[in-house]
């Protein structure tokens, strides 16, 4: 064996699609990748089609035998994923369980949405189906400070300084006892995942804070709470995105678990890296639903920028990818261009992301006859029909 492959570490680069999975591997001492494609889903052959690409890659250059339940990552120097897993269960709608907390009188913000209606002349409005199961209202209200405000009055008592240094007025703490017995009654449910968006949370998160205690104290496993997800403005947005973080968090960290128990050592001395819907890597620990939707897209862009643009000839470069659940589009044209408030699948968010459109129609999509007529996806085959 070529020495330079005993002493080396192997450098992976994973897109993992709904559909296929490929594999990438800088060899120690050798240009170019070996380069091994595999069926996301195959039970019959391995248990997880990344893990599975990695450990053949190994064996043939190593010549030595990995086995396929759990092997050790030592000659990994790290592994770096882009994946449509979040994209995925958004689309097709299997995400976590979620119930929303939010201020009283506000239950149905979301749904209502901002009144942006791109097809305004359709006969037959469908709207996207809901991300969470069930609402709470929280007695809470803060307001900011006017001017004018008579501090003598009573109902002014209490003046707090946000995060931006604004002057806030609570009008109406939020009772523990009532928001305990609330968030109770959805963790019997089988609940385990909460989305906390209240009115004024993006500069006074205090009330947030209270509720997302009182959560973690019942045995939520994922808490997601506005002021730490998207500090904005806009509650819509500031809401949703919130939401999709609650929403898919959960189905990510399950994945990632998954994912590390395959390997003897759980990759502890390994970099595990994952792309993030901007363009940019993050860590697995870091990686969360609310910046994962465009995951493996954005690698996309990211790879034909590098690879099709001329500097020279600075023509622009389309870039196309169907899959098997969605098909997305995006453009280069010298520079990445990101947005910062997007609609996928329906659902709005505010937060950094490559400039993609996503559809939910991929080679995969399944075709269904209802009400007298055929109808394409969302639902996808996918790779284990």
């Amino acid at each position: 064996m070529d020495n330079n492959i005993q002493t080396g570490k192997f450098r992976f680069s994973v897109d993992r699609g709904g559909t296929f999975t490929d594999v990438y591997a800088e060899v120690p001492g050798k240009k170019g990748f070996e380069v091994v494609k595999l069926l996301s889903e195959d039970p019959a052959n391995h248990p997880d089609a990344p893990r599975e690409g990695i450990r053949r890659i190994l064996e043939k250059i190593t010549g030595q035998p990995f086995s396929r339940n759990a092997f050790s990552a030592e000659k990994i120097e790290w592994i770096r994923m882009g994946t449509t897993v979040a994209t995925n269960a958004l689309l097709e709608r299997k995400g976590a369980d979620t119930v929303l907390v939010t201020t009283a009188g506000f239950p149905d913000l979301l749904e209502i949405g901002n009144q942006t209606r791109p097809e305004i002349f359709d006969l037959e409005i469908r709207k996207p189906a809901l991300l969470y199961k069930t609402v709470i209202e929280v007695d809470e209200r803060v307001r900011l400070k006017r001017p004018d405000d008579d501090l003598s009055d009573a109902l002014l008592a209490e003046i707090v300084t946000g995060i931006h240094g604004e002057k806030f007025v609570v009008l109406k703490k939020p009772d523990p006892e009532e928001i305990y017995r609330q968030l109770k009654q959805a963790f019997d449910q089988g609940i385990r995942s909460a989305a906390i968006v209240f009115l004024h949370a993006y500069a006074f998160a205090e009330h947030e804070k209270i509720a997302g205690k009182i959560a973690r104290q019942i045995g939520f496993t994922q808490i997601s709470m506005s002021h730490q997800v998207m500090p904005m403005v806009k509650m819509v947005a500031r809401g949703d995105t919130t939401l999709v973080d609650a929403y898919l968090t959960p189905h990510i960290k399950q994945y990632l678990k998954s994912f590390k128990a395959g390997f003897s050592d759980s990759l502890q001395d390994t970099r595990l890296l994952f792309m993030q819907s901007d363009g940019g890597l993050v860590s697995a620990d870091s990686f969360k639903g609310s910046n994962a939707i465009l995951s493996g897209p954005a690698g996309g862009v990211v790879g034909y920028a590098m690879t099709t643009w001329s500097a020279s000839e600075k023509r622009p470069v389309i870039g196309f990818d169907m899959g098997g659940t969605s098909t997305d589009v995006s453009r280069f044209a010298g520079d990445f261009e990101r947005v910062h408030e997007t609609r996928t699948a329906g659902v709005r968010i505010q937060a950094p992301q490559m400039h993609i459109k996503t559809v939910a129609a991929g080679g995969g999509s399944r075709l269904f006859f209802r009400n007298n007529m055929f109808e394409v996806g969302p639902e996808s085959a996918g790779a284990h029909p």
